[in-house]
């Protein structure tokens, strides 16, 4: 029976808590200033991981910041080493988190289709929008 919580989200929660304290104490590239660590996906056998990052305002700005931190993965990597007791830290790869984006457009989507509903309602006379 598996576990509810197994070794492997244990490790992607301390990843990701990590490799935010240290994106943000130990780099100083302008271009990851604002970066956040949305999730981290281990490899089942803990020797690769995919870390998905979001620029917080500018969507234009994902790629390069990942661009950047990919350069910056040893780094990160040897941090990790020091801080966290794993046999193997995992080798880094980061990769510009397309949910977050891809929400916001499905978001604005809803707003603006429902809107358009409330106007159509309205020049129909009636207050509440066709529920049909």
């Amino acid at each position: 029976m598996p576990r509810d919580y197994s070794r492997k989200s244990r490790i992607n929660v301390q990843l990701q808590r990590e490799l935010g304290e240290l994106i943000r104490d130990e780099l100083t590239d302008p271009r990851v200033k604002r970066v956040t660590v949305t999730r981290v996906d281990v490899s089942p056998d803990l020797r690769n991981a995919r870390v998905f990052i979001s620029v917080l305002g500018d969507d234009a700005a994902m790629e390069p910041a990942a661009k950047a931190l990919n350069h910056a993965a040893g780094k990160l990597r040897y941090g990790l080493g020091v801080r966290l007791s794993l046999r193997h830290v995992p080798q880094l790869h980061f990769v510009a988190d397309a949910q977050l984006v891809e929400a916001s457009r499905l978001n604005h989507m809803i707003r603006d289709a429902l809107k358009q509903d409330q106007n159509n309602a309205r020049d129909r006379g009636s207050d509440e929008p066709d529920a049909s």
